[in-house]
């Protein structure tokens, strides 16, 4: 019998070998995912196919991308069904169709700026939209800031340094924009999500989270953030319970609702939750950097399984 996982009314089967692919074709590891209008299925990876798309039963239907992106990373879907893809490889957002065509590119591809300057790009990591259609930027490996621009692509401001104190980051690696126009950034090396206004203002924190990596807002009139954690990676600590890799759903003052995960490759386990998102149903879809994360639980000395598993489906249960 299938465990449910997590608790209250957010419930979930895993939904085992969820996502079929051609013969001969590899995902690699999937950095992110987003779902459509219709519950199509998007996921992002660093294998030879960047976007692969599935159905929501997991059948293969497409894949592009091809040549385009340097390093995936972040996924957004806008509420036009636009896709916006953000790729820390060579320091650039696109805009994007469904079937792939770029409507506009934010950054110099292969440019980056420079280190921690605070000016964009230096390997930029997630995507976000204001209710406006404001566009920010959350840019973490190289620079650690947030960057807003208008809809057309106009650089409005930035704002953020590195830091611990209030409105600066540890790695700002993901960002997502509520109905009231505040925004989420995951700060995950400072083991927190920070909330701030429109204007880059600082509004608040929520600290009962370890190492956010992935960031999604539910939708509804009581909406939720599911957030992906990473585990601990320290030879002292990384093999420490209760700190993930997991899943939690928090209410929008970061409590707690629902978690479950741990490190494994089996049914409700984890090697990386780097990207997810939710369906119009409330199923979960779970992107792992699978093949970068596991020789670091391995002591760098094994290699990664052939094929190790990179995207998971989560039915919710009534």
């Amino acid at each position: 019998m299938t465990d449910i996982l997590g608790g209250g009314e957010f419930r979930y089967e895993p939904v085992e070998g969820w996502g079929q692919l051609p013969e001969g074709w590899s995902l690699k590891e999937v950095a992110a995912v987003a779902v459509d209008s219709q519950d199509r299925v998007y996921a992002f990876t660093r294998g030879e196919h960047p976007i692969v798309v599935f159905d929501r039963d997991g059948k293969f239907l497409t894949s592009w991308g091809e040549g385009l992106f340097g390093r995936a990373h972040g996924l957004h879907m806008g509420p036009d069904d636009i896709l916006w893809c953000t790729d820390d490889g060579d320091h650039t957002v696109r805009k994007c169709t469904l079937d792939g065509r770029v409507l506009m590119t934010i950054g110099l591809p292969n440019r980056p700026a420079p280190f921690m300057s605070g000016q964009p790009f230096n390997r930029c990591t997630h995507t976000a939209l204001s209710p406006e259609g404001d566009i920010y930027v959350s840019d973490g490996y190289g620079n650690a800031a947030v960057h807003k621009y208008s809809p057309e692509g106009r650089h409005l401001f930035s704002w953020g340094r590195p830091g611990m104190e209030p409105g600066e980051f540890n790695l700002p690696h993901n960002i997502v924009c509520d109905d009231a126009g505040l925004v989420y950034v995951a700060d995950r090396e400072s083991h927190r999500v920070q909330v701030f206004d429109g204007k880059g203002r600082y509004q608040g924190q929520w600290t009962n989270i370890h190492r956010p990596c992935s960031l999604f807002l539910g939708k509804g009139k009581c909406p939720c953030c599911y957030v992906g954690e990473l585990g601990p990676q320290l030879p002292v600590n990384k093999a420490y319970p209760n700190l993930g890799p997991r899943i939690s759903v928090l209410d929008m003052e970061g409590k707690v609702l629902s978690r479950f995960g741990e490190l494994g490759g089996g049914p409700g386990q984890f090697w990386s939750p780097h990207g997810l998102c939710a369906d119009s149903r409330g199923d979960l879809y779970v992107a792992e950097v699978s093949f970068t994360a596991y020789p670091r639980y391995h002591d760098g000395r094994a290699p990664p399984p052939e094929g190790v598993r990179c995207l998971q489906k989560y039915r919710r249960v009534a």
